[in-house]
């Protein structure tokens, strides 16, 4: 191509451009430029964003840990039992449960201690259970959302009271189901949102502790 007096000669077409496929060749020229650049500027964003995501990924700290702590039952019932004269239930529970709180609990209505334990269970369920020390009706009532008894159940040759509210429409809170049965001065409450097999299996787990206080 080259350059005449007239204008620029373009070899397709074998004269000078006129002034309007200048400007039309310029235009199309500059519009392709802003092409190629914004193509190029969102590959090199992809790729910073790619390189931005690889190092808060390797920066992370791993962890082996589960995600659910699992408390000392048994070690913190140690510590606590020096503030109570009746034994203090530990369970002994399968495979799969795991405890994520252990402790001894003040009530605010009625100055109530009871020992506290909260439980996951193999289906990812939770049991709480309070063992009131010295309690009275209303501190269980309280636990139990002031709901009414259901039925009775024996288990390991404790009899147990039920509380099944899995079809109300009331705000019970945890006390979706629950088990209470008292042993001397004691009440114990198994309050949670688990199968009826899980809450036989830890109430079976504190049988024992529940006849040692009759």
């Amino acid at each position: 191509m080259a350059e005449s007096g007239q204008g620029r000669i373009v070899a397709e077409l074998g004269r000078p451009e006129t002034p309007e496929e200048t400007a039309a060749r310029k235009a199309k020229n500059s519009r392709e430029y802003r092409e190629r650049k914004t193509t190029r500027n969102l590959v090199y964003a992809l790729v910073a964003s790619l390189a931005v995501v690889l190092v808060i990924v390797l920066a992370v700290p791993r962890s082996n840990d589960p995600m659910h702590p699992d408390i000392d039952v048994a070690a913190i019932a140690e510590q606590a039992q020096a503030g109570s004269d009746e034994p203090l239930a530990v369970p002994e529970l399968p495979e799969g449960w795991s405890a994520n709180a252990a402790e001894l609990r003040r009530s605010q209505t009625d100055g109530i201690t009871s020992w506290y334990t909260g439980y996951l269970t193999p289906s990812d369920e939770f049991i709480g259970l309070s063992q009131g020390l010295d309690a009275n009706a209303t501190w269980s009532a309280e636990l139990l959302a002031r709901t009414l008894a259901t039925g009775t159940v024996q288990i390991d040759g404790v009899d147990w009271t039920i509380y099944d509210n899995r079809d109300s429409t009331d705000d019970v809170g945890n006390a979706r189901y629950g088990l209470t049965t008292e042993s001397g001065s004691t009440v114990f409450v198994l309050i949670g949102t688990a199968s009826d097999a899980e809450f036989a299996t830890l109430a079976s787990a504190i049988a024992d502790t529940v006849e040692a206080q009759r």
